[in-house]
């Protein structure tokens, strides 16, 4: 049996990175899974890919309140339910404070702050009804601050203070709130930094994995196992808490 096995598992900006890694966890362990994309091929191909005995693409803008609402109506009816929510959809638009545009400043807070906040109350309405629910959220080491990313790090520390609220709010109704902060993940979005700043992406790999106590940066993989034990029943007396998954690198 698989931890997961009768629980439907629904990941947003899953079609690659660290939101695949956990549906592919997800998928392993017992899941149906959605994977929640806004390229709709590319979520459909995912979806495929995992192997579940139930899985799903769908396209959806999670700024979209409509969307949203047509995303997760689309889960229950045709997974059953909804009874996991990883809200990991994001996106980068990294400047200095005098280069950065409203514009790159709104999409960041969009798509990381309402996307989430839209996902998670289309979610929560099946999760009170059930007396039950688990939501992970994606916050990250930037969270912290980070230069050149004034948008990003103001967002990411939101969804912590997001995080927090619906473990007051939600906990009464057997519903679990957490979040994850990652710390370097090797995925096409740090390679696109890399290339960004002009560097190898081997030699941008190893400068992060020495900023680090564990000597190494992280993969999908290590995000995927701490957001399956917060949204397993062994978590159950957790909620309301951000862990950092970052080899340490927060310890300096």
């Amino acid at each position: 049996m698989g931890r997961f096995d009768g629980r439907v598992a629904v990941v947003t900006g899953a079609a690659r990175g660290i939101g695949f890694g956990t549906a592919q966890r997800f998928a392993d362990e017992g899941a149906a899974v959605a994977i929640i994309d806004l390229d709709d091929s590319a979520a459909a191909k995912a979806a495929a890919s995992l192997g579940a005995s139930k899985a799903i693409g769908i396209s959806a803008d999670v700024t979209d309140a409509a969307d949203v609402d047509a995303a997760i109506e689309r889960v229950v009816n045709e997974l059953g339910g909804i009874h996991i929510l990883v809200n990991n959809a994001g996106v980068t638009r990294d400047n200095l404070l005098f280069k950065l545009t409203e514009e790159d400043w709104d999409m960041v807070m969009g798509v990381h702050l309402k996307g989430a906040f839209l996902m998670t109350k289309a979610a929560q309405k099946h999760f009170v009804e059930q007396k039950y629910g688990k939501i992970v959220n994606l916050s990250s080491v930037s969270a912290l601050g980070n230069r050149g990313q004034a948008n990003y790090s103001a967002a990411k520390m939101g969804i912590q203070g997001f995080t927090r609220t619906l473990g007051i709010e939600l906990g009464p109704f057997g519903i679990n709130a957490n979040a994850v902060a990652p710390g370097f993940i090797a995925t096409e979005m740090t390679d696109a930094t890399a290339a960004r700043l002009k560097m190898d992406v081997e030699e941008f790999r190893k400068l992060n994995a020495e900023a680090n106590p564990v000597r190494r940066v992280g993969f999908p993989e290590d995000i995927a196992a701490a957001v399956a034990f917060l949204a397993s029943d062994e978590a159950s007396y957790v909620t309301g808490q951000t862990l950092y998954v970052d080899g340490g690198a927060k310890l300096g």
